[in-house]
């Protein structure tokens, strides 16, 4: 039988349709106000800027505006930190966008934790990701909640299961470990210093890739009927995973572009009009 491909491209239009209706209604009942994502971009790094420019049209394919931030690359963290309360007190703003990474003069989880958590619409503080463990109300990391997004769409059964994560990023590997966990899965976290990785990786029934190396997880160390998650984008199209042998291998995956990729924009977005709704009534 075929792989499922998890298509996160497809998935992400779908969603936008469905936005595009919500923030018109939204407009409707407010007296035309639409929801606004500030994004802020410190210094000249051109993928962070690429990305951020992703995001802003996104929001514009929905209806709902962005505010785009820049910074110089001198920017120290009491500079980004009086900005972000500036944002945090704009209550025309209603979803916060630190953009990843910053130079590195800056505290970055400082300024990540420095987001309102009503406005963390990305899911990066600590205070999100403590109330998102335990289970209660809390905007998602958009990596790993897009995954997760994915998986429901595509009747992924996780209860269960046991699924292995290989990275511990606290905005990608450990967020997405604890909502597979909330969803009843038995979960591994791998990493750098993780004893017999191969053994491990065979062991699972739902292999999400979140290590940042390409390709650097093998196709022969993942069990027949898998469910294969590709969370890395490198140079070339390909990911954390050799997923070009796992095709007649894995139950289903996620392609590498087209997978994971969208459905994190795209769960930036819905995130920024859920507060949007929220704010505004």
């Amino acid at each position: 039988m075929p792989a499922i491909v998890l298509d996160g491209k497809s998935l992400a239009a779908q969603s936008e349709a469905e936005l595009q209706f919500r923030v018109e209604r939204l407009k409707e009942k407010s007296g035309g106000k639409t929801p606004i994502l500030a994004t802020i971009l410190v210094g000249d790094d051109p993928a962070s800027a690429t990305y951020v420019k992703m995001k802003g049209n996104a929001c514009r394919r929905v209806g709902m505006d962005s505010m785009a931030v820049e910074m110089p690359a001198s920017t120290t963290t009491e500079e980004l930190l009086l900005k972000i309360e500036s944002l945090n007190n704009n209550p025309d703003v209603h979803g916060i966008l630190l953009q990843h990474p910053v130079p590195e003069q800056i505290d970055e989880r400082a300024c990540f934790d420095a987001i309102a958590l009503h406005k963390d619409v990305d899911g990066v503080t600590c205070l999100g990701f403590g109330r998102m463990a335990m289970g209660e109300d809390a905007y998602g990391c958009a990596t790993p909640q897009g995954i997760m997004r994915i998986l429901e769409h595509y009747g992924i059964d996780i209860q269960g299961k046991h699924a292995v994560v290989v990275g511990r990023s606290p905005i990608l590997g450990k967020p997405m470990a604890m909502m597979l966990l909330q969803k009843n899965a038995t979960v591994t976290i791998c990493h750098s210093r993780t004893r017999d990785l191969p053994d491990i990786v065979a062991h699972a029934d739902i292999l999400v890739g979140a290590v940042g190396k390409p390709e650097f997880i093998r196709a022969d160390w993942v069990k027949e009927g898998a469910v294969v998650v590709d969370a890395g984008y490198h140079p070339g199209g390909v990911g954390d995973i050799e997923l070009s042998a796992l095709l007649d291998k894995a139950s289903a995956y996620t392609p590498v572009p087209g997978g994971v990729g969208p459905m994190t924009i795209n769960t930036l977005i819905l995130q920024s009009v859920e507060s949007g709704e929220k704010s505004l009534g």
